[in-house]
């Protein structure tokens, strides 16, 4: 595994491609931001991009949108994946944040994950972007830089590329860190045809092995 040292070059050289790396879906607070985050798992920001403008326009405030008619919600979110799971958890999400939280979005991991679909990636998500309080929210692509590049092991499971990412970057660097990450990880080194002929850390990359 790398370095502190090697992975903040790493990271120097990733944000010297995407300088200006940040959260991309579309929010105006802290509720659009937890419910757009919701809506985003195992789809992409620009699908869920789409989606949110008119679901936001009709339900503006968890007061509004705790009592929605769970099927509206459904037609409005219908192009996004797991929507009707997510359609339910949203609403759920507006019910408890107006009975026990006063329709405000905490600021707490503990009090943010007992929140229907939301789990410690989507927490630090919106603790970070709605907020500025330090996280590392570990994505498919966060977790995929993170053992290409060594910095973690192989095997290391989410909640370890967390600790170990926290471990190695300071804590004031975890949230543009992140962003950068998924940056480098959505436009650069992808899934399945990663940019290795022009990637400056191709010689750190466990992927350059396959490739030999």
């Amino acid at each position: 595994m790398l370095s502190k040292e090697k992975t903040m070059y790493i990271l120097g050289e990733m944000a010297k491609l995407f300088p200006d790396a940040k959260g991309e879906l579309r929010a105006n607070n802290p509720f659009e931001l937890l419910i757009a985050v919701i809506l985003s798992a195992q789809t992409t920001d620009v699908a869920v991009n789409k989606v949110t403008p008119a679901l936001f326009l009709q339900y503006p405030t968890p007061f509004a949108l705790k009592d929605a008619n769970v099927e509206d919600v459904i037609e409005k979110v219908r192009t996004i994946g797991l929507y009707r799971n997510k359609a339910k958890n949203i609403v759920a999400a507006s019910q408890m944040l107006v009975d026990e939280f006063d329709g405000i979005v905490p600021k707490t991991h503990k009090e943010l994950m007992r929140l229907p679909g939301v789990g410690r990636k989507t927490a630090n998500v919106v603790l970070g972007d709605a907020y500025g309080l330090p996280g590392i929210a570990v994505d498919t692509h966060v977790e995929r830089i993170a053992k290409r590049l060594r910095i973690v092991k192989q095997s290391a499971s989410v909640l370890e590329v967390e600790e170990m990412l926290m471990k190695k970057i300071p804590k004031s660097l975890w949230v543009k860190a992140h962003h950068t990450m998924i940056f480098f990880g959505r436009y650069h080194c992808t899934a399945k045809a990663p940019k290795c002929d022009e990637c400056p850390l191709l010689s750190m990359c466990s992927f350059n092995e396959w490739l030999i």
